[in-house]
């Protein structure tokens, strides 16, 4: 599936001897029947299997927030357009629009089919994929138009039975009876139905818009996206578990192996772009000074070890890094965190400092060493980091503490709500730890407005980053602060 560079795919045996060549893509919506062909990069394998998770893992958080289509569809748009567009056959005025149609269809069919390959591996995994993977694919059936509708169904036979007129007359009024309220008898009568088995039409049945005889449903044709869509998830079930009982025979090229294990761990936050309005322009506008004052706006995650370090007067390395490299994202510079570590050591002298700290605070901002500038870690390199140990107080407080702790320690921001504290158990509970800290989010930004299920933001994003909470609270506390401004309080 890849471009090796020891080993090409047409050399290794689970591809079999057929020509590697690449695949047509004259249809938008794709049903991912037939798995992909040609060679592609080792990084591009990993890259458009990060995009495509980019997007399940936002699907995913909607879901377990309980937010209805249009919700989910306006908040996950803009990653759609950004990660995984998926562009129709009518766009007119692009350069190369076929060439640019074919790119963006390629890196869906594979981002596809790399990610079966990640989460076919337990019956968890499978079964929040096809979730996921049932909604995205709902979501361009409906936006699609009618000639790709149309285009869907002519490709792939579903193999459903069209019920004959006779038929249909004499069953017309059983038919009226179960059809949509706004749907006119009229209407009825003159549209087309399929018979299927009733089993394979649990949500039409359970809404009582479907007819049935003798185990047999009669579904309408406007109905037909409840058949599309139980049939996307049952090829794509029965394709994982296929998957999964043959990937311990691939003969996968070992680097595979690491990037499946990481993608299947948990979700991955998109890349996290600092808010230049929660600062002043400019580089390092804030002092070591005012951190202590900015703690209000920081994630349970920095909190934690920010009241650690107050009280030590220390912190091991994973903490120094994961609470450094923050303090940087923020607007920290070098020169301020340099005051800042070395104030809050105070049981440290100059030297020991000197020699133990100073070259690493340094080296986070590209100074020493490979001078690689860190960016501020994510809550997905967070959760997939080492847990903390003793006396270590890294790592996130939803899956590293207790019940117990967690709730004390969510208490001790002004939560009393019980409402919210048993939601962020159950996420917890669930493992869905970025929509636990939005929870806390909203419940501790109330007075800038912020109410459940909006998230942090204009885009009702979740929380993926702790810079994120920290840019999304600021901003919300200048919205505050000029309300009462105008308001003359």
């Amino acid at each position: 599936m890849f471009r090796a560079q020891k080993k090409r795919a047409l050399e290794r045996t689970n591809f079999g001897k057929e020509v590697i060549r690449e695949q047509d893509y004259p249809d938008r919506l794709n049903m991912y029947l037939i798995p992909p062909l040609a060679e592609i990069t080792l990084d591009q394998f990993e890259e458009w299997a990060l995009d495509r998770l980019r997007v399940l893992s936002e699907l995913e958080t909607c879901l377990f927030r309980n937010r209805n289509m249009k919700a989910t569809e306006q908040t996950v748009k803009p990653l759609l357009e950004k990660y995984l567009p998926l562009s129709p056959n009518s766009v007119s005025g692009r350069v190369n629009k076929g060439s640019q149609l074919d790119s963006e269809r390629k890196k869906d069919h594979y981002s596809h089919f790399i990610l079966r390959l990640a989460f076919c591996r337990t019956e968890e995994l499978r079964r929040r994929f096809v979730k996921a993977e049932t909604i995205l694919f709902r979501m361009r059936y409906t936006s699609a138009d009618i000639a790709e509708q149309h285009a869907l169904l002519t490709r792939y036979n579903f193999g459903w039975t069209l019920v004959p007129e006779d038929e249909k007359r004499s069953l017309q009024d059983f038919l009226n009876s179960s059809s949509s309220e706004s749907t006119t008898h009229t209407q009825s009568s003159n549209e087309s139905y399929f018979k299927v088995p009733f089993e394979r039409v649990p949500e039409l049945i359970e809404s009582r818009k479907v007819f049935i005889k003798g185990g047999v449903a009669y579904v309408p044709a406007s109905q037909q996206l409840s058949l599309i869509l139980t049939e996307f998830s049952e090829k794509l079930e029965r394709a994982l578990e296929i998957t999964a009982r043959a990937l311990p025979r691939l003969d996968e090229d070992d680097r595979l192996l690491p990037i499946l294990g990481h993608l299947s761990k948990g979700f991955v936050a998109p890349e996290y772009i600092p808010d230049s309005s929660t600062t002043a322009p400019g580089h390092g506008v804030v002092r070591a000074t005012q951190i202590d004052s900015l703690v209000p706006h920081f994630p349970v995650c920095m909190r934690t070890i920010h009241t650690a370090l107050r009280r030590d007067s220390h912190l091991r390395y994973f903490g120094r890094q994961q609470y450094g490299l923050f303090l940087k994202g923020i607007g920290l510079s070098v020169e301020e965190a340099l005051v800042f570590w070395r104030t809050s050591f105070s049981k440290c002298t100059d030297e020991k400092f000197n020699k133990e700290y100073r070259y690493n605070i340094r080296h986070n901002y590209g100074l020493e060493g490979n001078r690689r500038n860190y960016k501020p870690r994510s809550c997905a390199q967070i959760l997939t980091d080492a847990a903390p140990g003793a006396n270590e107080y890294h790592g996130c407080p939803y899956r590293h503490f207790s019940e117990d702790n967690l709730v004390a320690a969510i208490q001790g921001l002004g939560v009393s709500d019980q409402g919210v504290l048993r939601g962020v158990r159950e996420d917890v509970r669930n493992k869905q730890y970025h929509v636990a800290c939005t929870r806390v989010f909203e419940a501790t930004h109330k007075a800038a407005g912020v109410s459940s299920p909006v998230g942090v933001g204009v885009g009702m994003e979740s929380v993926t980053h702790p810079n994120l909470y920290f840019d999304r609270s600021k901003q919300f506390a200048r919205q505050v602060e000029a309300i009462e401004t105008e308001s003359g309080k």
